[in-house]
């Protein structure tokens, strides 16, 4: 496979930025067709291929993963059996980005390569639908903020709750104070996490490119588990501290997301944390216990706490919420989100349940996403990169907090931690070239 410099790269994406933006991106009418393509095909890939499958007149044009094992089920699956035609396919994404007629990427690779794909797009003048989190580490988080405004493109961060009017008339209560002045929030993650083996390591199937699958991760062997499959590859990389962030950073920046949204706040000022495998004996690196807090300032100057706690077996339900809850605390009544789609609120000691709704959809997001493609409106997107960035600090927050195992006291400014060189080392990464996060994208 041809390698490219960094700095070929970045001239062909200007030259790329200024071709598009004098043509599709101009976008003549409400009803030009758009043309996807869709990065990364297990898991989340395949809710995205549905999502544009249901929207009129886009066409998911290519299909990009590592693993060209994919390609032929996917393509099956998503377009010939229906009778559509089948899409390009490549496994680098590089050279989807040299694609002129690509207008937008959608996200759904391991957390690793999220805020580094999305920058590349936003130079080569693509729009991004990237999957939560945003980032692998809180320095990639500004850039991906910086590249979407430099570069002026559409970037969805996809905390899908946004775009759900269940959800957002039950946050503009909270927001106009329906139950009165909301100090607390809790957050709970509750997944099925079973025993993944041990590791060894092993040989890359064929098929899979492991040099563009660890693409800004430093390299390592390709780990196995006891019957020779591979253990982090497609799945389990969430646990492994090279390409994932554990639950926190996975199903944990829904609800973190969320409690932020309600409470009115982006960064804390002060994060307390622990964690641990105290489960399973296997292969995880990152914590698959977790019990978090936050505290912010308020928009009215007040303290407002928030925590997320996080467990992987065996669990009752939290007022209605298990792999999803949040949970807003009022002078007057509370009110518990236990899905993406709604909210049922209750007043008073006697827990009257006084209002609820339930309604939404993950092809919201997906909509609203291609809308703001065709309007070139950033303000109408429902989860823009900022949120993403802010929301996805608080997972590399709380997962450095239980690893140096002390309280971090946050910098707004810089949004480092105060006196604290070591957990400063965790809030970004040593990159492997030529797959950088820049300083100056």
């Amino acid at each position: 496979m041809t390698e490219i410099t960094r700095r070929d790269f970045v001239k062909t994406a200007a030259a790329t930025t200024v071709l598009l933006g004098t043509s599709r991106t101009a976008w003549a009418g409400a009803n030009d067709r758009v043309r996807v393509a869709v990065l990364g095909l297990n898991g989340r890939g395949k809710s995205h291929l549905g999502g544009y499958g249901r929207l009129e007149n886009v066409e998911v044009a290519v299909l990009c993963d590592p693993d060209s094992r994919l390609f032929e089920p996917t393509t099956k699956a998503f377009f010939t059996d229906k009778g559509l035609p089948a899409p390009k396919v490549q496994q680098d994404i590089r050279r989807v980005l040299e694609d002129k007629s690509i207008d937008a990427i959608s996200l759904a690779t391991p957390n690793h390569w999220h805020s580094l794909a999305t920058i590349w797009a936003c130079q080569a003048g693509k729009d991004v639908y990237v999957e939560k989190p945003m980032t692998h580490n809180i320095f990639e988080g500004r850039k991906v903020v910086e590249a979407a405004k430099k570069y002026k493109r559409i970037v969805q961060h996809g905390t899908q709750l946004r775009s759900n009017p269940g959800f957002q008339e039950g946050i503009k209560l909270l927001h106009d104070g329906a139950i009165g002045k909301v100090y607390l929030c809790r957050t709970v993650c509750y997944k099925w996490r079973p025993d993944i083996g041990k590791a060894q390591a092993g040989k890359p199937p064929a098929g899979l490119d492991w040099n563009i699958w660890q693409g800004p991760a430093q390299e390592e062997p390709f780990m196995v588990n006891a019957k020779g499959e591979g253990l982090f590859v497609h799945y389990n990389w969430h646990w492994h501290w090279a390409y994932g962030n554990g639950d926190i950073g996975n199903q944990g920046v829904h609800q973190l997301d969320a409690a932020r949204w309600g409470l009115g706040v982006d960064l804390p000022y002060r994060v307390t944390s622990m964690g641990g495998l105290l489960l399973w004996d296997d292969a995880k690196q990152i914590f698959d216990v977790s019990s978090t807090s936050f505290l912010f300032k308020g928009k009215d100057g007040t303290d407002k706490m928030m925590t997320l706690e996080v467990r992987p077996w065996m669990t009752n339900d939290e007022a209605g919420g298990t792999s999803f809850g949040v949970i807003f605390y009022g002078e007057k009544g509370w009110m518990t989100f236990p899905n993406y789609e709604g909210y049922r609120m209750y007043e008073g000691r006697e827990n009257k349940l006084v209002k609820q709704k339930e309604d939404g959809a993950d092809l919201n997001h997906y909509r609203n996403f291609i809308e703001c493609v065709r309007s070139r409106n950033a303000d109408a997107v429902s989860a823009p990169p900022i949120e993403g960035h802010w929301s996805s600090a608080l997972s590399h927050y709380a997962l450095t907090g239980a690893r140096v195992n002390r309280v971090l006291e946050i910098d707004a400014a810089t949004e480092l931690v105060k006196n604290d060189d070591e957990a400063n080392k965790m809030l970004t990464r040593e990159y492997r070239a030529p797959f950088q996060v820049p300083n100056v994208v």
